[in-house]
This record gives C-alpha cells, structure tokens and sequence, in this order.
C-alpha cells in the first residue's frame, strides 16, 4: 500500500469516526458540507482524495477542526 493510499484510507477513517461519534448519517454531513453524498462515501472508504476546502467543509460539519481530521495520517 503506498504511503498517499495509507493516508487517504487513514483519513476516511477519521472522517467515520467522528461523524458516527457525533450520530451524523453520511447524508446528513454531505448537506452540513455542502458536498454530495457519494463524495463523503468516497471520502470514507478512501478512494477519494478531498481538496482543501472539502476537507475545511467536512471539519465545520463535523465541528472539528482539519487538524483532527487529519491525526495520524502522517504514520
């Protein structure tokens, strides 16, 4: 597995976390983000690699912050 595909699944999976932590449907945090429902999926399950901003749309959503999202993707 290479380090960008370590990172992405990494950060799908902190994405998850906090969204079923906070008792959030994909739905409901793709319409808080202003993002389309397939695209968190997509975020989630790691074969989505998000731009900066969803990744700043996702945090509000999520009330967090990029920092959070983003823990241990560098391991």
């Amino acid at each position: 597995m290479t380090k960008r595909h370590v990172a992405l699944t990494r950060f799908g999976e902190n994405v998850r976390a906090l969204r079923v932590k906070r008792d959030l449907t994909q739905e409901r945090v793709s319409e808080l983000a202003e993002l389309d429902q397939t695209y968190i999926s997509g975020i989630e399950n790691g074969s989505r690699n998000p731009t900066i901003r969803s990744v700043a749309r996702i945090a509000k959503a999520l009330d967090t912050t990029v920092s959070e999202l983003c823990e241990g993707i560098d391991r």
